[in-house]
C-alpha cells in the first residue's frame, strides 16, 4: 500500500491503526521512517487512553527499537502493567500489518499537582529559536520526508560540522491529519534526532544507529519549539552514547539518551 498523501506524518483510521506519509521517511533509506514521527505516535497513544487519568503525567518513556519502521500502516497497541495511586507504568507497541513489532515503549506516568512543591528549575540556559540561524538538514536523496518535515535552527554547529550541537527544531506538519499537536508529540518528534544533529563521525563513513531511545521530562513542555544541546561518545568498540539536554522556550525540561552501534559502512 502507498503511503497517505495526507499534509501529516500520519493518517488516522479506526481501531489503532495509522497511515504513514513520506515525511515519515528518514534520511537513510527510502523505505523506513526517521525514529521521530512513530516515537510520538507511541507517546500520543499513552496521551489519549480512554481509560487514562488526567491528573498523571508522562515522565519517562523507554524506546526498544528493535527494527527499521517500514512506512506501511502501523497498528498500534497499548496494555497497563501498573495502574497505581501516584504512578502509572504503560506499555505500548507498534506493528505494521502482517509484520513483527518493530518499536516498543514502557511510559512512566506520575501524578501532577501543580503548587503543591516548590518548583525548582533554571530559567533558559542556551540561545532561544529566534536568535539561531536557520540551516538545512544534510544532504537527502529524496525530495520529501522528516527533513522536510521539520524547522531546523543550530544556536551551535551543524549537521555537517563534527561534535556537540545546540539545535532548535519545530514541526511543519501535524503528527496525524487533522488533529492538534500536543507539547509531549512536539519532544518525541525532535528527541531521536540526537545522534545526528552532535554526530562525532563522518556520515559517509560510519553508521551509528540507535537501539534504544530514553526520554525524561521534570517538566510539561511549552510552546512549539524544541531544543537539543546534544552530544556523543563513542568507544573504539563501537558502542556509543548520544545524550540530549532537552529545552524549550521557557528553559530545560529534561534529558534524552539513545545507545548506538557504531561501524564501518560497507
Amino acid at each position: 500500500m502507498p503511503a497517505s498523501e495526507a499534509e501529516a506524518f500520519y493518517e488516522r483510521e479506526d481501531h489503532g491503526r495509522f497511515l504513514p506519509t513520506a515525511y515519515t521517511r528518514g534520511p537513510w533509506d527510502a523505505d523506513s521512517q526517521h525514529a521521530g514521527p512513530p516515537a510520538a505516535l507511541l507517546g500520543l497513544a499513552v496521551e489519549q487512553r480512554p481509560d487514562g487519568r488526567p491528573d498523571m503525567r508522562v515522565a519517562r518513556l523507554t524506546y526498544e527499537i528493535m527494527r527499521p519502521v517500514p512506512i506501511r500502516p502501523l497498528n498500534v497497541s497499548t496494555r497497563v502493567l501498573r495502574a497505581g495511586r501516584s504512578v502509572e507504568l504503560v506499555e505500548v507497541g507498534l506493528t505494521p500489518d502482517g509484520g513483527q513489532e518493530v518499536m516498543r515503549a514502557t511510559v512512566l506516568l506520575m501524578k501532577a499537582a501543580p503548587g503543591s512543591v516548590p518548583e525548582v528549575s533554571p530559567g533558559r540556559q542556551v540561545p532561544g529559536p529566534e536568535a539561531a540561524p536557520a540551516k538545512a538538514f544534510f544532504p537527502v536523496p529524496w525530495e520529501q520526508g522528516y527533513h522536510t518535515a521539520m524547522d531546523l535552527r543550530f544556536a551551535a554547529g551543524s549537521f555537517l560540522e563534527p561534535g556537540p550541537a545546540t539545535a532548535w527544531m519545530r514541526m511543519r506538519v501535524p503528527l496525524v491529519a487533522g488533529e492538534e499537536i500536543t507539547p509531549l508529540s512536539r519532544v518525541l518528534t525532535a528527541a531521536d534526532s540526537g545522534n545526528g544533529v552532535s554526530a562525532e563521525l563522518d556520515f559517509h563513513r560510519y553508521v551509528f544507529i540507535n537501539a534504544d531511545l530514553t526520554v525524561s521530562l521534570h517538566r510539561h513542555p511549552e510552546g512549539e519549539w524544541v531544543c537539543l544541546d546534544a552530544r556523543t561518545m563513542v568507544d573504539g568498540a563501537g558502542i556509543g552514547l548520544a545524550e540530549s539536554a532537552l529545552h524549550d522556550e521557557k528553559g530545560p525540561l529534561g534529558r534524552s539518551t539513545q545507545t548506538l552501534y557504531v561501524a564501518a559502512r560497507g
